[in-house]
Parts: C-alpha cells; structure tokens; sequence
C-alpha cells in the first residue's frame, strides 16, 4: 500500500458551542477507496467506550473543483470514501466534546483538551506513517504538548504515527506552566482550570522529587522532556498516562490538607512510573495496538497492581511519605483486598484478561466473584518482593526484576511475552519462584500477608480498638448501599454475610429494622442498637412489595489493619526492613497511658 500524506486541522477557534471542526486533508492518495476509523479504546484505559458518539457532519470532498465524494457509513465507527481517483482528498466534520476526563476531547470557550483517539479518525491502513496536526485557535491561547512542533502559526505539530499522535494530549487554553529539571530533564507541570489551593512552589519540588526518585529506582531515564497535565475540576476522573506526559484530573482543592494532597502525589507517581512500566515495559500484544477491538493480555497486573506498588515505594524514597506513612498507605491497600470476597476467586492472570468486561464493566454480583487487579496485584508485588529480599539476603528485590525489564525489554523496545515474566524474575534474582508464581499468581491461593510481612521484622493484622474505647460496637449487615432522597437503596450483597444469609437482594429498599423506620442517613446510628448477635426484622420493599427477612447481625470488619514490629527481629528481618523501607528497623512505641480520673 502506497504512503499517503496526512494533515488533521482543528478549528476551536469557530463560535460553535462545544462542537469542534476538523478535517482530514490526504495526499498522494491512489486508492479507490480510503476507510476513516474512529477508536474504541485507547491504550491504558482497557474497556470500550462510544468515542464516535459526538461525530457528525461528515463530508469527503476532492479534485481540483472540490468534488463531494461518494461517502459510506460502513459500520458504526467506520467511515468509507470512495476517491473518485482524485489524488487530494479532505473530508470535513464535527465532534461535540464538553467531558472533562482523562481520556477526552473538551472544548469550551476558553479551553481545549484533545485526545486524538476521540477525535482524529486514523486512515486504515496507514497508522503507520507520519501525521501533521495543525491548530486554529483564538490568538491569546497557550498550546502544551509534548508533540514536535513543525511551526507556529498556526501551531502545527507532527506525529512519527497514529500511535504517538494518540500519545501525545494536546491542551490550549490559559493554563498555567511550571517547569523543573529533576535529573536535568525538563519537566512540565500544566495547571488547567480556575482556583486550586495548590502552592506553585511546593508542587514544583514535590513533583521533581518523584521524577528524580523514579529514574533513581529504575536506573536512567527515556525521557527528553515530560508535561504533568493536571486539569482542575469538581469532578474528579483519576489519571492516564502517556509515553510523555500524564493526564490527571483531579479536584481542585486536593492539595491541602496533607492527606489529600499526599493522594494527588500517589496518583502523579503512578502515572509518571507508567513511563516505564507500561509504556515502554509492555506485553508484547500491546506493541502493535488494535483500536477496534479488546487487546488481551494476562500481564496487566504487573503493568497496574506493580506500578501501583512501586509508586508508593518512590513516594518514601522520595521522602514524601514517613516510614510509618508508608507502612500505612500498604495497609490501606491491603484492607481494600481483604474487604472484597471475591478475591478468592480468580487468578491474577485471569483478572487481568477479562478487564475488558470485569474490572471496567462493574455491577451488583462484582465483589463476590472479582476484585480489582490494581489492588491485588499491589499486595501480590509487596509480598514477592519481600520473598525476593529475604530469600537473596537483600541481594536482589523486585527493583532488580523492573531493572532488567527495562534494560532488556523498555530500552530496546522488545514486548514481554505472555509467559516470560516469571523467568525474567529468576533470571534477575538467582532464585527460582515457581512455587510463588503457582500460587499467587497464576493461582487463586491467598497471600499470607502477616507471613510475608515477618521477613521485614514486621506483624500483620486488624489495628485493635484502643483498651479505653467504649463507643458501642455496631451491628453488621453485610451491604453496600445508596441514598435514594433519603430512601436507603441495596446495591451489593457481600458474599457469607448476615444479609446475604438472610436473603437481602440488591435493589431492596430497606425501610425498617425491627419496626423502626431506618433511612441512608440513619442506618449506622441505628445498628449502634443492634450490637453483633441481635436478631433483627429486616422490612424491605422488593420490586414494590413488602418483605420481612429474619437477620442476625454480624461483627463488623476491620477499621484498620497495621503493621507492627515485631520484639525480637533478627538480623536479617533488620537487613531486610531498612533495604526495602529506606530507614533502620524501629521498636514499637510503647501504647500511650490511658488518662487518669
């Protein structure tokens, strides 16, 4: 197939609500015919989505006297254009875009943010070759993207390929541009979207931080610059990254207090490890991306659950988390694994190959038969690399296994087989992991956590109630629920709880417990009066009608679990806690004194 020429124009400049215009313009075209193809997915987001919903207007036209071209709309996100044998080809149409996502095209009066996949149809056929985006927009407008910029007026930047123009996220508007130079690279941070209680300053040093510490715990760096995008909203989408950039949205106010501010530096070194582990370390069915269809792959728990895990490792070695706070961010981890029943019930291969339908397509049944491979594959990664620092004797970790995955498999840009991970970890360590991959990983086996965590001189289970706790003890149901205007709404039953013993189904509406009239506002006040072991008269209202359900409430989960120092930690427990945690192994500290009366 002969190369074509491909220049995609974008017109925000047009007063025309949130409706951009675009154009394909193709040259030295010698087809009959030329496909246009909208994506239904784009990479690090697996699940499809109805990007072609806001395409309208499509028009082909071509010759010296701008003929209009046959057109076909061949199947829903695919679009046909019979040429004519007219070697110039521009086909022109809309697309309404007012989402301010992660994965979006968002145009407003003073705003535009493009993910190419939900607005530049590729040319079938043709993803390979280079591609040229031009700009038209109002002349006061900032354009950031890591894009190579070909001119600037209009701005127009190019593409090596579909994939990297895909890649790359452009965003125009007011934003406001910080830059630092963490390794000598540098690093762009793009604030988008009014107010923020963000201090500029500190962003400026704890994101350099991460990077630094990133490329530290890898070895070097891919990277000739990089753009943190991070759009303020009310409405926050989490992040996606890019083999250059990561798009964040996040509340606006989620820099202050400590707490929210340490998630949003969670979610930037997730996304900024992505441009190793994933990106650039990557199953090798993902190096050549179908847009059209699920790209399956069993690895996605380490391109997720192990960033995920590692992503927290840099924020300590970064400083930006305490050892205690650190050691805190994996019990919360942990709990959220230990609180869904279905962690039980799939490998973490199988998680990852039906994320597609499982993980991004949750519904009521979803806790009791799946758990999220973000958060198993976390833990999982924990474990295994304290397995690899105790048995190599702090040898060897799981930063020795990331190590050669880049250098052998990142740098040279070779995808990871479906079955090789669990060589390339022994070849990385010395120690042969069959046995934990059998388990834990192909297998359905729980992890051991409080084992796993001894090898660090460390317990690991519920954090007790304080011995001066008297608050009442409430009953447990076994339900997740919403406010319906007041109305208390079943939406999941957990699996061997006391509601799911008794029947409860989700959509019920629950309205009373033992007579007494019970709303979303008063449930956990009311089970206050319902200590575990009472029996209730659950009144439901299901699909209309009323039902009476005999229940006997259970003791509630955990609050917390926590990891706790063990008395007398070997030597090795020691070496193995200060290699893995950064700083000496500590005692526990003496429980405070209750006050005296």
């Amino acid at each position: 197939m002969s190369r074509v020429r491909i220049r995609y124009r974008v017109d925000a400049a047009q007063e025309g609500g949130h409706r951009g215009h675009f154009s394909v313009e193709l040259e030295e075209v010698s087809s009959p015919t030329l496909d246009l193809v909208v994506p239904s997915w784009v990479p690090g987001s697996y699940h499809l989505v109805n990007y072609v919903r806001g395409f309208r207007d499509f028009v082909a036209r071509g010759g010296p006297d701008d003929t209009r071209l046959v057109t076909d709309r061949v199947e829903a996100s695919r679009w046909r254009v019979q040429t004519g044998g007219c070697s110039k080809v521009r086909v022109d149409y809309t697309v309404y875009g007012h989402e301010m996502v992660t994965e979006a095209f968002d145009l407003t009066s003073d705003h535009l943010f493009l993910n190419a996949a939900l607005s530049l149809p590729y040319v079938d056929g043709h993803q390979g070759e280079p591609v040229e985006l031009e700009l038209h927009l109002p002349p006061d407008w900032k354009v950031v993207t890591e894009l190579e910029e070909v001119r600037g007026r209009p701005p127009t930047y190019r593409a090596r390929n579909y994939d990297e123009l895909v890649d790359s996220p452009v965003d125009a508007g007011h934003p406001l541009v910080l830059t630092v130079r963490p390794q000598g690279i540098p690093h762009r941070i793009s604030l988008c979207g009014k107010g923020g209680n963000y201090e500029a300053h500190r962003l400026e040093e704890d994101l350099s931080k991460i990077a630094d510490s990133t490329i530290r715990l890898v070895g070097d760096s891919p990277l000739s610059s990089y753009t943190f995008f991070v759009h303020l909203t009310d409405v926050p989408d989490g992040g996606l990254e890019h083999a250059t950039s990561n798009s964040g949205v996040v509340p606006r106010n989620c820099f202050q207090p400590q707490e929210r501010y340490e998630g949003f530096l969670s979610l930037e070194s997730h996304e900024y490890l992505h441009a190793y582990n994933v990106k650039r370390i990557r199953p090798k069915v993902l190096t050549s991306v179908d847009y059209t269809k699920p790209n399956y792959t069993r690895l996605l728990w380490w391109m997720e659950g192990t960033t995920d895990y590692f992503s927290d490792l840099v924020l300590r070695r970064a400083n930006l988390y305490s050892p205690a706070r650190y050691l805190e961010e994996e019990a919360k981890m942990a709990k959220l694994l230990l609180e869904t029943p279905g962690r039980r019930s799939l490998s973490l291969e199988e998680l990852s190959l039906i994320s597609w339908t499982d993980y991004y397509l949750p519904y009521e049944e979803t806790p009791n038969q799946s758990v999220s491979y973000y958060h198993k594959g976390h833990i999982v990664s924990l474990c295994l690399d304290l397995e690899i620092r105790h048995r190599s004797e702090t040898a060897a970790s799981l930063e020795s296994v990331l190590r050669v995955l880049w250098n052998e498999y990142g740098k040279p840009g070779r995808g990871v087989g479906e079955d090789e991970l669990q060589g390339i970890a022994e070849r990385a360590t010395g120690l042969e992991l069959e046995e934990f991959f059998a388990r834990y990983v192909r297998g359905v086996v729980e992890v051991d956590l409080d084992r796993f965590s001894r090898y660090a001189g460390l317990t690991f289970g519920p954090k007790p109630r304080a011995p001066d706790d008297k608050s009442p003890v409430p009953g447990y149901l076994g339900v997740r629920h919403k406010d319906e205007q007041g109305f208390l709404r079943v939406t999941q039953v957990l699996l061997d709880t006391p509601a799911h013993r008794a029947g409860v189904s989700p959509g019920d509406e629950i309205v009373a417990l033992n007579g007494s009239k019970v709303t979303a506002a008063s449930l956990a006040k009311d089970l206050e009066g319902y200590p575990p072991g009472s029996s209730l008269d659950l009144a439901v209202f299901r699909r209309g009608f009323l039902h009476h359900l005999a229940l006997t409430t259970g003791a509630p989960p955990p609050e917390k679990y926590e990891f706790v120092p063990v008395d007398h930690p070997t030597d090795l427990a020691r070496k193995v806690y200060e290699s893995w945690v950064g700083a000496p192994w500590e005692p526990a500290k003496p429980a405070a004194a209750a006050p005296e009366h």
